[in-house]
């Protein structure tokens, strides 16, 4: 005799009903199983998503990637430095630059095997590979302390012989961002320390050292350039390049598999579908929408300086944006939307030295900043800086300097025309036109939003522990 055993009964929580109702549509089953348009409309769903959160993933080496494009632009890698020599001019479409340092970059291929690195004494900066990540720094944080020093970069996988007397840095990736930056004088004038850095800068591959080929040294300033990653199609492939140029171990395997769902994969061809073209070209332009949120309305209060201030740090969780082993992904795209780079020098606490930097998106108010509105902003005296601070305002579409009539979109410490309150405060005015009474004036557009950093170079402990405060910036009439 045949037995039936009675079926145990699906509790709730387990099963799916036969209808449900999402924000992606109805989704409808048959005992569980997906009807065909349920299947596409999810697929579609999950594909969409992670071409979303790929594009915030993929933010940090397409930053990259547009640098690349831009330094080779210019020469060989290797052997050519791009500086510039005349300061950072606003028609330079390059992420939150400043108006006070002379910016040296080169891209760094080790392809051919190490490179030599010879840099020059008292400058700032460092490495970040092709991932965007921090390899070390170089000048006044890094070994050499600002005295000046040899670097030999190695190759992934490299175990031939290399000199004594040198720092070995082993970068996991082939292709490698140096920069650096040189100060004013003085006098406010950045070619003394220019043509110093040019003197004593050198770069080659390691087996050149008997003989190394001149550097090549090109004036950046003048010319227009676009070192800001595309929030189109085009986003795509140049992640794909990366991903493409490097070894698979170079990232990790969570990454690259969003990425290989879309079809950026190493070692196999980019080409997405019609469907998937349409998918992707969607998410860059949600990823953008969704990034400029967190960059112009961050959530995390913990990463504002004071309570109810508008003021805060780009480094909620230092810079490798992580808290309690788990990554701040937020924090971390934010970042890589408004600046491009990171590394440890601008995240910690390094009383006198390096450098620190507020953010504002908003007003006292809480509102954005309306380029045909004027504002104001009181800086108490005794600014807690060993060396300089300064303003600057940016164009919150491309992340770069305000391109207005005036030269510099910027007030700086340094600044001979600096007008200084007799009780050492500084008032500084934004607006399209400037104030009744002359002096520290930032020009801003009518039609147009902004943006402005409050950078302290060399910044003292009264920063740190917040017995000097940075007011917010209030609009005019308030």
């Amino acid at each position: 005799m045949t037995t039936h055993a009675t079926p145990v009964p699906v509790t709730n929580g387990i099963g799916i009903p036969d209808t449900v109702q999402t924000r992606v549509g109805p989704l409808r089953f048959f005992d569980g199983f997906p009807d065909d348009p349920t299947t596409r409309t999810l697929f579609d769903n999950l594909d969409f998503q992670r071409a979303v959160q790929a594009y915030l993933l993929g933010l940090a080496p397409v930053d990259m990637a547009a640098m690349r494009k831009a330094l080779l632009h210019w020469g060989p890698p290797n052997t050519t430095m791009a500086i510039w020599e005349d300061l950072v001019r606003p028609r330079f479409i390059g992420l939150i630059y400043n108006t006070s340092t002379s910016y040296c970059y080169s891209w760094i291929d080790l392809h051919d095997g190490p490179v030599v690195l010879e840099v020059p004494a008292r400058v700032y900066g460092g490495i970040d590979d092709n991932w965007c990540r921090w390899v070390i720094d170089v000048g006044q944080t890094g070994p050499d302390r600002g005295e000046g020093g040899k670097y030999v970069l190695v190759p992934p996988g490299y175990d031939g012989d290399l000199p004594d007397g040198c720092t070995v840095v082993r970068p996991r990736t082939y292709g490698n961002w140096l920069a650096y930056r040189g100060f004013l004088d003085e006098h406010g004038d950045p070619h003394p320390e220019v043509e110093r850095i040019k003197a004593e800068s050198r770069q080659y591959l390691l087996s050149q050292s008997a003989d190394p080929p001149p550097m090549r040294f090109v004036n950046a300033s003048p010319e227009p350039a676009v070192a800001v990653p595309p929030a189109d199609f085009r986003f795509w492939n140049m992640l794909s390049e990366v991903v493409q140029s490097e070894p698979p171990e170079s990232a990790d395997p969570l990454t690259l598999g969003m990425f290989a769902s879309l079809g950026i994969e190493h070692g196999k061809p980019f080409e997405p579908d019609a469907r998937m073209r349409a998918i992707l070209t969607e998410a860059v332009t949600v990823g953008d929408a969704t990034v400029r949120a967190l960059s112009f309305r961050f959530r995390q209060k913990e990463a504002y300086y004071y309570p109810d201030s508008a003021w805060r740090t780009g480094y909620l969780g230092g810079y490798q944006f992580q808290e309690d082993g788990a990554s701040l992904l937020d924090s971390a795209a934010q970042i890589y939307f408004l600046g491009g780079a990171t590394n440890p020098g601008m995240a910690a606490n390094l009383v006198g030295r390096g450098s620190k930097y507020a953010l504002a998106f908003v007003d006292a108010d809480g509102a954005q900043f309306d380029g045909a509105r004027s504002y104001s902003l009181h800086v108490p005296p005794n600014v807690p800086a060993n060396n300089f601070w300064s303003v600057l305002v940016y164009d919150t579409q491309t992340r770069s300097m305000l391109q207005t009539d005036q030269e510099w979109p910027s007030v700086t410490s340094q600044e001979d025309s600096l007008v200084v309150n007799t009780d050492g405060s500084v008032d500084v005015h934004f607006g399209p036109e400037p104030p009744a009474k002359p002096g520290n004036w930032i020009q801003t557009v009518a039609g147009k939003s902004w943006f402005t950093i409050f950078r302290l170079y060399g910044p003292l402990e009264a920063w740190f522990d917040k017995t000097w405060r940075l007011p917010d910036i209030e609009p005019a009439g308030r």
